[in-house]
């Protein structure tokens, strides 16, 4: 019998009132309250992003019908709108953490929108989210050269090790662009798994560092969140970001050449 994919949704922002630049991302607190609901009614088990991972590495035994709730970059609805409802439910969550947009000592001044503090994210963590590591300063990784793909991936694991207290075990790639240079200095850093966003099911055989997820947007309603959690549909919801991703990555490839002839003059 087949292994089921494994529904990861990736969320942004939870917000009321998000600005410009965070609101197409941006959940409305109400519809994470009802899309939470509908896991549970649906009869789907959340899990962490590691459990998951470590789950699928070594054959264990995973809850039926797994699904992944994460977070990216950090905003400060995750803990004001998401936290209350996720703890209503008792559903496990990874939030991954861009170290230089969180308000404190790090922050260079880079964040989108209104963003956690580090006291927020040890309370985060508390209540059992799993924190991962999303670079320092959230650049496009497979764009950087091979010092400063390091220092982004260094600095942000020193960071949330020094703030939390543990090493952190899993990854998101921003915006979701990787590489194979990318995937093996995740890996060399000391992260066991990672997230991409491809906007499909998760299956083991991506393997640990490459794992699909699906994108929750504002305008997606309570007929589109079904078919996500169902598996259903969605080539077609997301036909259009798929174009769109096709045409942009032949301009990054074409500037990723152009980087490299630069380099030999």
């Amino acid at each position: 019998m087949a292994e089921a994919p494994v529904p990861i949704l990736m969320y942004h922002s939870v917000a009321t009132a998000p600005n410009e630049a965070t609101r197409a991302l941006s959940v409305a607190p109400e519809a994470f309250a009802e899309q939470m609901a509908l896991i549970g009614d649906l009869g789907l088990t959340p899990v962490s992003t590691a459990d998951l991972a470590a789950g699928w590495r070594s054959g264990g035994p995973l809850p039926d019908r797994p699904v992944l709730i994460t977070f990216d970059d950090g905003y400060e609805g995750v803990h004001r709108h998401a936290l209350p409802v996720l703890a209503k439910h008792g559903f496990a969550s990874t939030l991954f953490v861009s170290t230089g947009w969180i308000r404190g000592a790090y922050d260079t001044g880079g964040a989108l929108d209104a963003m956690l503090d580090w006291d927020q994210v040890r309370e985060l963590a508390d209540a059992g989210c799993e924190i991962g590591g999303h670079s320092h300063t959230h650049p496009q990784l497979d764009q950087l050269a091979d010092d400063r793909l390091c220092e982004e991936l260094v600095r942000c694991r020193a960071i949330l090790t020094e703030q939390l207290g543990t090493d952190p075990a899993s990854f998101a790639y921003p915006y979701g662009y990787s590489s194979r240079r990318v995937r093996q200095a995740v890996r060399d850093v000391g992260y066991s798994q990672a997230l991409a966003v491809e906007n499909g099911l998760a299956r083991r055989r991506q393997g640990p560092y490459a794992l699909h997820r699906v994108t929750v947007r504002r305008g997606t309603d309570a007929t589109e969140f079904a078919q996500l959690l169902e598996g259903r549909a969605i080539a077609r919801n997301f036909a259009k970001d798929r174009a769109l991703t096709k045409g942009y990555a032949v301009l990054r490839r074409a500037r990723q050449v152009r980087k490299a002839i630069r380099s030999r003059v």
